[in-house]
């Protein structure tokens, strides 16, 4: 028998190594200039984009299957290699791959719809593609719920397409509300799997973090039925749906609060890494809470998606590749940067101000925009500040990944 050594990578970077490198490091940049962007036309009336294409309506499509979309193909095509045992894309077609993300972010300015939907589509198709392919071979058929999340984000593009291009204006918010739930149902799958792990491991003394199988069994079927109840209210306009959305809203909070009563263990404090996503869980939670308000007692929408958002998808994946980077890139996630508070708590202050403020004192609205838009871009600018080193350097300890 013949023992293989793995050779240790000499080279000088490692962008193209595994898929969080490219696309956590394209995600933070792109949260960095997508916000300035979105500074400057909502502030200050930039004319960037086509009149075909609506200002509000790019911000909202390009933080979900942009940003969002982004960190999700860096977590999967890196949390794959480690399920199944099988290299992902890498090398040249990883950075071919991003470059496809790149140019789909870009192609809105030119004024060419189908282009855009074109570019868009494409990526998310490969994605599927790389994120499937090692799933299958492995046979770890458990792991297709993810691929299978991911795969639906491709007709929720489309319907958003052919809604902006005029085919059926109502396709618009369908579209994205339906990307924007299906990244909710990622992160609240990977949540539940990785947060109790994480919780576990990190608070310093023996601990057991409970999952209630009912518990997993109901809020699925709640969130699957309230999404389903949400988009046909959003196509049809019809009441009785947008009341049943509401109520089902409402209905998941307290299987979502009983779910971090499981997990809670007071020394989350002392470690960034872990209150970050425990926060981000809460925002989550306060996302269904406000969304039945929203309908209930009038209050506007924007408040429960921001909650969902800023606080939820924003704090939940600046902490999920935060961890991810420093252990894939060979450095002790117990001992994160410090910076890293200073960050997280950047983003719970600008979902602070752009839900309660907001909400509570909303003759300051705009000034309360503007703040929380600049909190954004400083958290991940001090964010890329500290880990594009170790986005692009080969890992610490010389292997390859």
């Amino acid at each position: 028998m013949m023992l293989t050594i793995e050779q240790p990578y000499t080279g000088k970077y490692a962008l193209s190594h595994l898929g969080f490198r490219p696309f956590f490091l394209l995600s933070a940049i792109f949260a960095v200039i997508g916000m300035v962007l979105w500074l400057g036309i909502y502030n200050f009336a930039w004319a960037l984009l086509p009149v075909s294409y609506p200002a509000n309506v790019w911000h909202a499509h390009e933080m979900v299957f942009g940003y969002a979309v982004a960190v999700a193909a860096g977590f999967l095509l890196t949390a794959v290699k480690n399920w199944t045992n099988i290299q992902t894309i890498h090398r040249q077609p990883l950075l071919i791959l991003a470059l496809v993300w790149l140019l789909a972010r870009v192609s809105p300015f030119s004024g060419i719809l189908p282009l855009a939907a074109l570019v868009d589509t494409l990526f998310l198709l490969w994605l599927t593609y790389e994120i499937a392919r090692p799933v299958i071979k492995s046979k770890q058929w458990k792991q297709m719920a993810l691929v299978g999340k991911i795969a639906l984000l491709i007709p929720a593009n489309l319907v958003f397409y052919l809604g902006l291009s005029g085919y059926w204006p109502a396709g618009v918010q369908v579209g994205l509300y339906a990307g924007f739930y299906i990244i909710l149902a990622l992160i609240f799958t990977m949540g539940r799997r990785v947060i109790p792990f994480f919780i576990e491991r990190g608070v310093g003394c023996p601990f057991e973090a409970k999952n209630d199988v009912w518990i997993d069994r109901f809020s699925l079927i709640l969130f699957v039925v309230f999404v389903l109840a949400d988009l046909v209210a959003l196509a049809t306009g019809n009441t009785t749906a947008a009341f049943l959305a509401a109520l089902l809203a409402l209905a998941q909070m307290p299987f979502h609060a009983f779910r971090m009563m499981g997990w809670y263990h007071p020394n989350i404090w002392e470690k960034p890494l872990l209150w970050v996503l425990y926060m981000a869980y809460g925002w989550l939670v306060a996302g269904f809470l406000f969304k039945f308000l929203a309908t209930a007692f009038s209050i506007s929408p924007w408040i429960g998606v921001h909650a969902f958002a800023v606080g939820g998808i924003g704090m939940m994946t600046v902490g999920m590749m935060a961890r991810v980077i420093l252990g894939h890139t060979g450095r002790n996630v117990f001992d994160p940067p410090q910076i890293l508070i200073v960050v997280f708590l950047l983003l719970f202050s600008a979902a602070f101000i752009r839900v309660l403020n907001i909400w509570l004192v909303p003759e300051f609205y705009g000034e309360w925009i503007l703040t929380a838009q600049l909190l954004w871009i400083t958290a991940f600018s001090l964010f890329l500040w500290q880990y594009l080193p170790m986005l692009i350097k080969p890992r610490v300890d010389g292997r390859y990944g």
